[in-house]
């Protein structure tokens, strides 16, 4: 009999089917799985537009095989394909031709559609769409928005910034940056995105978005624009078992999840118009790059400190999580070594983060359907603080409940050992061994997670951590490489991964040009000086530069010649002046000058109001 059946018969399929997951959304609504964040864009375009979840478009019916398998029909959809469809149109009049379509094919693989693996060539499936504009929103890549592992809703929940258990269409009046399910003059993402775009129509119509002819736009955004034409209408809202409604669930890191809703709205009100739309596009996806990994780390500071007091950190308080960044991208074997074993020391703590959503999951289960409990009505959208709060006062027993809690657990534990002690003895003694860990929460929640399996666990949340880190893209936050170690103890030699924190051109590029804009309707630039700089890194993203986090030592000689090199850097990009050595006179400056923008009373936020 399979673990998972043995795991039914104890604690009832219900049950089973609510815990034996890796996710716990009301701590990170999101799938603790790989995603590709360079689609996420196009997916929130749609969300923004419709106010709902994208379901299937034509793409596949337009431009892949009439196959009856449907495996079939994607292999068929390639840049040949899409091409030699594309210049049947009158629009690509002289294109007809073999060396023309292979130059169409080329142009669209460089600026609109990608392959799978990010493979070369012209004759590989299709498999994501680029955010080069709106109209990117039309095609349904990929096929399914599941994929994308609730990345989208997350990201458009926190923008919204809304109060409802779902994201909910704005009314006319609403002050917000982000309208959902308005025109695109009241969302700041799409405004910017949706050049020469004009609506002819009902406002909820999936075909009443329509280009205007006399517009000039990029080479790059027209081609986006004729693809999406070639499909007629947008996809419709998410059909059958899942539900098309957006989650208005947001990651219990609250503080992180404002400021980066904070730094999307500004970066793009300042930047969309200037810096040329494939750069900006490569800089936005750092952006989010960005944002989720401090999400994440910030979450696993949380979810920790959680495990061991029962109660979520105030929101002033809440900090990601401090890593060494390796400033010479590798080149320096020194700081590179550094960086990755600052990472290994965060990767080992998040090996337990599993166990603790797993305890957090089964006292959901024991809360939700407790009568007193239910009776009070805690809220858990937008934010869980307060239900989690209540989850830590029954994993430490200071409610009255928690007592009847326990005792299910434990019962449930001593049944479940019995179940396994013939073919998992190791687990039935971890059940039962009330010395070690007199909490039965616990006792279960690590028994579990072992059941699992680490392919199921701690591996899909290595996966998600380097889905948002981009790890090794040109625009991402992290180089991964593998080595051959020998073991301290058996001298067996074992190939392994390791990762470095890292800033990429663009990321530098991003980070610089977003502190440089002033507050307020202010015209110029911020004064920022190169040490105030690295100290933002290091405050607000948990980038240590010239400081080695908590628990690593590192000499000052290599703290100093890191922060050289990231000076260095800076000069070389452009984004660095100054006029002698001294500190005060080292100021950053950026490439692009930007539109300033209208400070509004209800955009302001304060910690003075957070608990």
């Amino acid at each position: 009999m399979s673990t998972r059946l043995i795991v039914d018969g104890v604690l009832g399929r219900d049950m089973t089917r609510e815990i034996w997951s890796a996710s716990y959304d009301k701590v990170l609504p999101v799938s603790l799985q790989d995603f590709d964040l360079s689609a996420v864009l196009p997916a929130v375009f749609y969300m923004f537009r419709f106010g709902q979840r994208r379901g299937q478009g034509k793409f596949l019916k337009i431009f892949g095989s009439e196959a009856e398998v449907l495996r079939e029909r994607k292999q068929t959809a390639t840049i040949e394909r899409v091409a030699s469809e594309l210049a049947k149109k009158v629009q690509f009049e002289g294109f007809e031709g073999d060396a023309e379509q292979a130059i169409l094919g080329d142009l669209l693989l460089c600026f609109c559609l990608e392959n799978v693996k990010r493979a070369m060539g012209r004759k590989e499936q299709i498999q994501r769409v680029a955010p080069a504009h709106y109209m990117s929103s039309w095609v349904d890549l990929p096929d399914k928005v599941t994929n994308l592992r609730y990345v989208p809703e997350m990201i458009v929940a926190m923008l919204a910034d809304q109060e409802s258990e779902f994201v909910r269409q704005n009314q006319e009046g609403d002050k917000t940056w982000f309208a959902v399910g308005r025109g695109f003059e009241d969302n700041v993402l799409l405004r910017e995105f949706n050049r020469g775009i004009i609506r002819r129509g009902e406002l909820g119509s999936r075909t009443s978005d329509h280009f205007d002819e006399n517009e000039q736009v990029g080479l790059d955004q027209l081609l986006m624009i004729r693809l999406a034409q070639q499909l007629g209408e947008a996809p419709d809202k998410i059909r059958g078992g899942e539900k098309w409604q957006i989650s208005n669930q947001r990651p219990i890191a609250e503080k992180v999840a404002r400021e980066f809703s904070d730094d999307i709205r500004r970066f793009v009100r300042s930047y969309a118009d200037i810096i040329p739309r494939h750069a900006f596009v490569e800089l936005m996806e750092s952006c989010i790059s960005v944002g989720m990994a401090t999400i994440i780390t910030s979450v696993l500071e949380i979810v920790f400190e959680w495990a061991e007091t029962g109660t979520v950190r105030k929101k002033c308080e809440q900090n990601p999580t401090y890593l060494f960044v390796d400033c010479s991208n590798g080149v320096d074997r020194f700081l590179r070594g550094l960086s990755e074993q600052s990472f290994n020391d965060f990767m080992r703590k998040t090996e337990r983060f599993p166990i603790v959503l797993m305890a957090l999951r089964l006292l959901d289960w024991g809360a939700r359907y407790d009568p007193d409990i239910k009776k009070i009505g805690i809220k858990t959208r937008p934010y869980a603080t307060e239900w989690l709060n209540m989850l830590g006062d029954l994993l430490h027993e200071r409610r009255e409940e928690a007592r009847a809690i326990h005792y299910d657990f434990a019962r449930k534990s001593e049944q479940l050992a019995e179940k396994l002690e013939e073919d998992h003895p190791e687990i039935a003694q971890m059940l039962r061994n009330t010395k070690s860990q007199p909490n039965p929460v616990w006792r279960l929640s690590e028994a579990l997670t072992y059941l699992q399996g680490r392919s199921n666990t701690i591996a899909q949340v290595i996966k998600l951590i380097d889905s948002s880190l981009m790890v090794n893209r040109p625009n991402g936050l992290s180089l991964k490489r593998s080595v051959i170690r020998a073991s301290s103890i058996e001298g067996n030699r074992t190939r392994t991964e390791v990762r470095s924190i890292v800033f990429t051109d663009s990321v530098l590029d991003y980070l610089v040009h977003l502190h440089l804009i002033p507050s307020g309707n202010k015209g110029g630039t911020r004064h920022l000086s190169f040490k105030d700089f690295v100290h933002i890194l290091h405050n607000r993203y948990g980038f240590c530069v010239d400081t080695a986090p908590p628990g690593l030592s590192i000499s000052n000689e290599l703290l100093q010649a890191n922060r050289m090199i990231l000076e260095r850097r800076l000069r070389d990009l452009g984004l660095l002046v100054g006029v002698n050595d001294a500190e005060t006179m080292k100021r950053l400056r950026p490439r692009f000058e930007f539109t300033a923008e209208e400070d509004h009373e209800f955009d302001k936020t304060s910690c003075n109001n957070s608990k």
